[in-house]
């Protein structure tokens, strides 16, 4: 089984047949042509002759800059791709102390202008449960020092050992 090489544009030169149907530069429609007609007249504008309907018959050729448009289509296929948002998520005790709380929050701040969302969890351990007041104080001055470059998407939530917030970038 042969494996077709990739369907090329034919512009200029390479267009083989022996009439082509022309649009102008600026859209409007100049019949059918020789084709080295239709190249000549590409040519004394300063532009390429592109076919852009190569399975009609006679094949539609357009008179415009190949360069641009070829560029164009490139754009068009990667305005698809957008940033894939990704959930991170950050994790504090009660207990934890001030410096640490601020790297963390240095951390999601990072990962929040990366436009990913965070989720700041308190972890319990122990005699730490009959304390969830110290848990909540964390995660309130978790949320206060991103206040900036973050909105809250899920309010802080207890679930078992556990509290949890959602964070989303602005």
């Amino acid at each position: 089984m042969a494996i077709e090489p990739k369907k090329q544009q034919r512009i200029n030169e390479l267009i083989r047949v022996a009439s082509v149907r022309v649009i102008g530069d600026d859209g409007t429609q100049l019949g059918i042509m020789v084709t080295e007609e239709a190249i000549k007249a590409a040519k004394k504008v300063n532009l390429d002759l592109v076919e852009v309907a190569p399975n009609e018959r006679p094949p539609v050729c357009r008179i415009m800059d190949y360069g641009k448009y070829k560029y164009q289509q490139k754009k068009r296929q990667h305005k698809g791709h957008m940033h894939q948002i990704r959930i991170k998520e950050i994790r504090v005790r009660p207990k934890t102390g001030e410096h640490d709380i601020a790297v963390k929050v240095d951390r999601a701040r990072e990962f929040l202008t990366h436009k990913d969302k965070v989720i700041v969890t308190v972890i319990f351990r122990g005699r730490e449960l009959a304390h969830m007041e110290e848990g909540r104080r964390v995660i309130d001055q978790v949320i206060a020092r991103l206040e900036d470059v973050a909105k809250i998407e899920a309010a802080p939530v207890h679930h078992g050992r556990r509290m949890i917030c959602t964070l989303a970038p602005r």
